[in-house]
């Protein structure tokens, strides 16, 4: 069976990262067995960071890598039936998901004090006392390090948020009235968009991007459709099932 290695959930969602919940979206939607092992240890990350699964044996990384390999292994049947000029689409907006939004959803509780409270406690508080006194401050400091590598940390609070607000407003756009973002039928492209979607509405990290992005309807009704079909029963955290 699959082991998926990610965060313990956190905030009431199946987890707080956006990868790891895309992942585990995925392995939902395609109907693969799978069995989540919660760890906070990098260590033993084939690239130092989650998530990352193990398949026959195999160490794989890398939430788009690790769909690509369960394509390959136990076929696609989410994406299949996509044309080539879809299937740009969709990466396209795989990357305004992961390479553009996922840099403002990382400021709103990285940056700003008073949700760093926040994610300071929902991430650190199951590790004992001594580290839970060290390894924060150092996170944090690595996320704002990277922040400042990618460009996000460069900008003022009003600058990352307009950037973000005009990623939300995108994807509302794209998906209009349609039940999931390619049409009918839900895609990987879903998995990716209900994670980051989910981690910015449904989570009490309050930003001008959460603000922002309730005013859209059809986003937050895409997303419990997404946690109706897909995490229904939901039983490793019964918050998620109670959540909106």
């Amino acid at each position: 069976m699959i082991k998926l290695y990610q965060f313990p959930p956190t905030w009431g969602l199946p987890n707080a990262s956006p990868f790891c919940m895309k992942l585990e979206t995925y392995l939902r939607m395609a109907g693969l067995p799978y069995q989540t092992v919660s760890t906070l240890d990098l260590r033993k990350a084939p690239k130092g960071r989650l998530p990352y699964i193990e398949d026959d044996g195999k160490k794989i990384a890398d939430s788009s890598f690790i769909i690509d390999h369960l394509k390959g292994s136990y076929g696609d049947s989410l994406d299949a039936h996509l044309g080539r000029y879809q299937e740009g689409i969709a990466l396209a907006m795989r990357h305004l998901l992961e390479d553009s939004l996922y840099w403002c959803l990382l400021y709103s509780r990285w940056v700003d004090e008073a949700n760093w409270e926040k994610t300071k406690s929902a991430y650190f508080a199951m590790l004992p006392a001594p580290l839970r006194m060290i390894v924060p401050a150092m996170a944090r400091k690595q996320v704002l390090k990277s922040l400042q590598l990618q460009g996000t940390g460069d900008h003022t609070a009003e600058e990352v948020y307009a950037l973000g607000k005009a990623d939300v407003a995108a994807l509302s756009d794209f998906l209009g009235n349609k039940p999931y973002f390619m049409g009918d039928r839900p895609t990987s492209l879903d998995a990716a968009a209900h994670a980051f979607l989910a981690n910015i509405l449904w989570v009490p990290v309050a930003s001008p991007l959460q603000e922002h992005a309730k005013q859209f309807t059809n986003l937050a009704a895409y997303c419990q459709r997404m946690r109706e079909k897909f995490y229904n029963g939901y039983a490793s955290n019964k918050e998620y099932d109670d959540e909106k």
